[in-house]
């Protein structure tokens, strides 16, 4: 049985991706959530995650104790592991351009994710909107995304960015919480394809289970005191 370590779901952007990839692929396994205290040495989450993964961070899979970190690694392995599941496209090129949008979700948009942390219970349209008119970076993240997700979705004719579920949509499902969340706006193809993936039962069962944790930590949310 596959063994998934995960931190917070109302907060952890990088937990989501696999989690949402195994569920809404029909994939067998366990979760084990450490949660977020602190990320000091001397920190449970630390010292829970620390003899799991070398990085010291979630994600992390277990596969009857070989360890793979790191969300895209995670992906690909799962791709190999069950290709009948089909976690990327089929079409050599699609799959090419899959693999370079997720990427680029993999190492960028960092203007997107120092403004706008995940957090999927908060409505933090008010900071979403000061952030907006604020920070260029930000507006030309989103731009870039909106590019990404627009070419994909007429390319490919939908519902999702490469018409079936891929790794590609895990990806960007953290960036449809923070573009929702924050209320940063975006044209209506746009919303419509984030609606439709909120709407994925992997999808909405992380925000489900997101919204049941009520666990406040100060230090993931500097913009608000308290819920």
């Amino acid at each position: 049985m596959l063994t998934l370590y995960i931190g917070n779901k109302n907060y952890s952007s990088w937990s989501m991706r696999p989690w949402v990839l195994l569920k809404q692929a029909g994939i067998a396994f366990d979760e084990v959530l450490v949660r977020f205290d602190s990320f000091s040495a001397d920190s449970e989450f630390k010292k829970t995650i620390g003899p799991v993964s070398p990085s010291g961070k979630v994600p992390a899979l277990v596969d009857d104790g070989f360890v793979v970190w790191d969300t895209l690694a995670i992906a690909e392995y799962l791709a190999e592991k069950f290709p009948e599941r089909q976690l990327w496209p089929q079409d050599a090129q699609a799959r090419a351009r899959a693999r370079s949008v997720s990427a680029e979700m993999h190492s960028g948009f960092q203007n997107l994710r120092g403004a706008c942390p995940m957090n999927i219970e908060a409505d933090l349209r008010q900071v979403g909107a000061l952030a907006w008119r604020d920070k260029p970076g930000l507006r030309a993240d989103v731009a870039r995304i909106v590019a990404i997700w627009s070419e994909l979705l007429d390319t490919y004719q939908g519902p999702m960015l490469f018409g079936a579920f891929s790794i590609a949509d895990a990806m960007f499902a953290p960036v449809v919480m923070r573009l929702t969340r924050y209320g940063l706006p975006v044209p209506a193809p746009i919303t419509a394809y984030m609606q439709r993936l909120q709407a994925l039962p992997g999808v909405a069962a992380w925000i489900e289970q997101a919204l049941q944790e009520q666990d406040f930590l100060a230090f993931e949310e500097p913009y608000r005191l308290a819920r």
